[in-house]
């Protein structure tokens, strides 16, 4: 099944709020309705693009990653739990296709440009692309671990509890983690701050 192109990210990643209706999506895409499969991919394409962008910091790889992520989650459908949220199931997927494809790449030096849309006035834009540097910079020296819980938090909005479901952690680890990526990240802008 084809999957959309959505190649531009965004600056700011919707949250996913409405998951009503996925386990209905799931149940007749089970029982062999491949539209309603193609909805789910509609629906949860961006956030998950936009999510695998910030962990692996390609546009390319973020798209394969995406691409990989649907079709396991297709060929795995029928070990989904209605009960659970489709959104944490997938995302799960997505994570674990992006420290696949992590601990399989060779470190790079090269950053994308500017994940922030653009602004009229050159100055702005000039500063925000410094700064949106700078944090894709200090995002890509953090561990795996605490670079996602970063982007989960604070480029996708979700909470603590969606956070502890996609994990598989318990709530508590999650903020012990968050504090220590957020002290971490500190640093290293802090870092540059002062080189600066």
């Amino acid at each position: 099944m084809p999957l959309p192109r959505r190649d531009q990210p965004s600056g700011r990643f919707p949250v996913v709020q409405s998951m009503a209706g996925d386990s209905a999506l799931v149940e007749k895409a089970l029982a062999g309705d491949r539209h309603s499969f193609e909805l789910l991919v509609e629906k949860y394409y961006k956030v998950l693009f936009n999510g695998a962008l910030r962990m692996v910091n390609d546009t390319e790889d973020a798209r394969d990653i995406v691409q990989v992520t649907f079709l396991k989650a297709y060929e795995k459908l029928h070990t989904f739990k209605l009960e659970q949220k489709f959104f944490s199931w997938i995302y799960r997927i997505m994570f674990h296709e992006s420290l696949n494809l992590l601990h399989r790449r060779k470190p790079r030096v090269d950053l994308p440009p500017t994940l922030e849309e653009p602004t009229s006035n050159p100055e702005e834009a000039y500063a925000e692309n410094e700064l949106s540097v700078a944090i894709s910079r200090a995002l890509q020296s953090l561990s795996h671990d605490n670079r996602l819980v970063v982007v989960l938090r604070h480029f996708l909005g979700l909470s603590y509890d969606e956070m502890s479901e996609i994990l598989d952690i318990p709530e508590k680890t999650v903020k012990s983690r968050l504090f220590t990526a957020r002290r971490q990240l500190g640093v290293l802008l802090a870092d540059r701050r002062a080189t600066t």
